[in-house]
């Protein structure tokens, strides 16, 4: 018997416009919509072998944002399956005018952080496997720097 958690199953949020949110999740993010409870909740998936990942529930336009100065959540991410996934994703961000708020290079991974239509931070990455991590003498794992940027060439797939 196992007291440690099998993973992390879900995250509910507060916004404040419902349709906006929804549409901001499923068109930018590409997440599908899973469930629509009575109460308004939606439920939303990237993988859709889970009930859910995300739940959104709105609780109205004059709700006040994200507060960065005080404790609690200070984002979320989702991993890409690769890194070509992960820069198709921020080229779709940038298409779509979402607020970036900087690329983090953290050198077993690559991730690009950004707010909803609620100011909520997320963060898309890819991470290396882990035989290609590599320690840093002086910083550590999260010492090096990433192999690839963002702005490369997406490789074109094979014929």
């Amino acid at each position: 018997m196992s007291y440690t958690p099998k993973s992390l199953g879900h995250l509910v949020m507060r916004v404040r416009d419902i349709d906006r949110s929804v549409d901001f999740y499923t068109r930018v993010m590409g997440l599908t919509i899973m469930e629509r409870s009575p109460s308004g909740t939606v439920f939303m998936s990237a993988n859709t072998e889970k009930s859910h990942e995300l739940a959104i529930r709105a609780i109205g336009m004059d709700a006040a944002g994200p507060d960065h100065s005080i404790i609690g959540q200070a984002h979320m991410a989702w991993q890409m399956e690769t890194f070509e996934d992960l820069q198709e994703l921020y080229d779709r961000l940038i298409e779509n005018d979402v607020r970036i708020v900087r690329p983090g290079d953290h050198g077993i991974s690559m991730g690009v952080y950004f707010l909803d239509p609620d100011d909520n931070e997320i963060e898309v990455y890819y991470e290396l496997p882990k035989e290609q991590w590599e320690r840093h003498p002086e910083k550590g794992l999260f010492g090096n720097e990433f192999p690839r940027k963002l702005e490369e060439p997406v490789a074109a797939a094979d014929d």
